[in-house]
C-alpha cells in the first residue's frame, strides 16, 4: 500500500443497485427501469443515524474517496473524505454515487435502452436536478436510511443539496452548499451552450449517434473542457502556474502551442475527451441551465428556502468567478429571508472555482467544524469573511 492510501479509507469497491420502478422526470418523460452506482465509506451506525450524503459536479462521479484494486489514483475528493479528516469516516456513513444521465456506470447514454436494445445516445433524457434528487431518494430508502444527518455538494452538487433541502426537508439535518448558485446567470447558461455548440458541430458527433459509427467527437468535447477548464481556475491561478512562458523556450511563429498555457489546456482537452460522454456532457450542462427551485415558488427564493428545516453552512471562494461570492450571498439572504439556521464564509483562495476540491486549510477547519456531532457545535461561529 503507497503512502497515500495509508491515510485514506484504503480500496474501496463500487456497488450497483437496480431499479424497476419507472422515474417520472420533469420533462414529462420516464426511464423505465435504471442503475445507480455508489460507493460508501465509513459504518452506518446501529441508529442509523449517521449517514451522510456526497452530491457531486458538473463531469463528477461516484469514486469520491479511496482507491480502486489496482489504481493508484484516489478518489476526486479523497483530501477531504476519510478517516479524521473534514467528512470524517470515524464519524459518517458517507454514500457518493453516479447520477443518472452519467457515464461512469449509473444508466445514461451509453447505456442499453432496454426498448431498443441500442444504446440511448442522444434519446436518454435530460434530467433536471430534482430527478436526480428522487433517485437519490429511492436508493436512501432501498439502503434503509432514515434521513441524511448532512447533504453535502459543491457547484452543481450544492444545486442538489437545495433540492433535497425543499424537496424532503424531513430527511435532511445538515445541508453544506459550496461555490454554488440559486441558479445560473445569462452569462453561465452561454458558456454551458458555446460548450454544447463544439460538441454537436463536431463532424464526427452525428447528431449524438456516434456510437453507432464507431467513433466520438474528440475535437468537441476537447473543445467543451477547454473552455470549462478556464472557467473553472481563476486569472490569478493561471498567471502564478504558467505566466507567459513558452513550451520550447521560444516562439515557433506559427498555431502550434507556444505558450504552457495552451499546451496545458489541450492535454485536459485530450483527456477528458478519452473519458467523458459527449451526451452525457451535454446532458449535464443542460441541467445545469434548467435549475431554478423558484420556479414552483413564484420565483421568491424567501418562499421556496421556507420549506428548508435543515442546519446550512454555505461557502464560496475569493477568486471564483464561475459562481462567484454573491451568489453564495444570494442564497444566504434567502435562507435569512426564510429565518433559517445558516452560516456563510467566503475563504479567500486563489484556485478559483476549483478551489472546492483543493484541502484549503481554513475550508477544511470550517466543514470540520460544521460536520461535528450537535453537541460539538455551541461555539461555532462562521459568518463573515475568512482571511487566510
Amino acid at each position: 500500500m503507497s503512502s497515500k492510501q495509508t491515510d485514506s479509507i484504503g480500496i474501496v469497491s463500487p456497488q450497483i443497485q437496480h431499479f424497476d420502478e419507472p422515474l417520472p422526470l420533469r420533462s414529462g418523460r420516464s426511464i423505465s427501469q435504471y442503475d445507480i452506482v455508489y460507493e460508501t465509506y465509513g459504518t452506518l451506525n446501529k441508529e442509523r443515524s449517521n449517514a451522510l450524503l456526497i452530491c457531486h459536479a458538473l463531469s463528477g462521479h461516484h469514486h469520491a474517496a479511496g482507491f480502486h484494486e489496482g489504481d493508484s489514483k484516489p478518489g476526486w475528493w479523497n483530501e477531504c473524505i476519510g478517516p479524521g479528516k473534514a467528512i470524517d469516516t470515524n464519524i459518517y456513513y458517507v454514500v457518493s454515487l453516479n447520477n443518472l444521465g452519467g457515464c461512469h456506470g449509473s444508466t445514461g447514454p451509453t447505456s442499453i435502452n432496454p426498448e431498443t436494445g441500442n444504446t440511448y445516445g442522444p434519446d436518454f433524457p435530460i434530467m433536471a436536478v430534482r430527478d436526480w434528487v428522487k433517485s437519490q431518494y429511492r436508493l436512501m430508502q432501498t439502503l434503509n436510511i432514515p434521513y441524511w444527518a448532512a447533504v453535502v455538494g459543491g457547484s452543481l452538487g450544492g444545486m442538489q443539496v437545495i433540492r433535497w433541502s425543499i424537496d424532503y426537508p424531513d430527511l435532511v439535518k445538515k445541508a453544506v452548499v459550496i461555490a454554488s448558485a440559486p441558479k445560473l446567470t445569462a452569462q453561465n447558461i452561454g458558456f454551458n451552450e458555446v460548450a454544447r455548440q463544439a460538441i454537436s458541430t463536431d463532424p464526427e458527433f452525428h447528431e449524438g449517434r456516434y456510437a453507432q459509427k464507431g467513433t466520438y467527437p474528440k475535437q468537441g468535447l476537447m473543445l467543451a473542457r477547454m473552455l470549462g477548464h478556464i472557467t473553472y481556475l481563476s486569472d490569478d491561478s493561471m498567471r502564478e502556474k504558467f505566466g507567459r512562458e513558452l513550451k520550447t523556450g521560444k516562439l515557433s511563429f506559427d498555431f502550434d502551442a507556444n505558450f504552457q498555457v495552451e499546451s496545458y489546456l489541450r492535454y485536459q482537452g485530450e483527456q477528458f475527451s478519452s473519458r467523458f460522454d459527449a451526451n452525457s456532457y451535454m446532458l449535464m450542462t443542460k441541467a445545469l441551465d434548467y435549475f431554478d427551485p423558484t420556479v414552483d415558488h413564484d420565483g421568491d427564493l424567501v418562499k421556496c428556502l421556507s420549506l428548508a428545516t435543515a442546519k446550512f453552512l454555505v461557502v464560496s471562494f475569493s477568486t471564483d468567478w464561475r459562481f462567484p461570492p454573491s451568489r453564495s450571498e444570494e442564497i444566504v439572504q434567502g435562507l435569512l429571508g426564510a429565518r433559517k439556521n445558516v452560516s456563510y464564509l467566503e475563504i479567500e483562495a486563489p484556485q478559483g472555482h476549483d478551489a472546492f476540491l483543493f484541502p484549503i486549510e481554513d475550508y477544511v477547519n470550517l466543514l470540520t467544524a460544521f460536520l461535528q456531532p450537535e453537541k460539538k457545535e455551541n461555539s461555532l461561529e462562521l459568518r463573515g469573511n475568512s482571511h487566510a
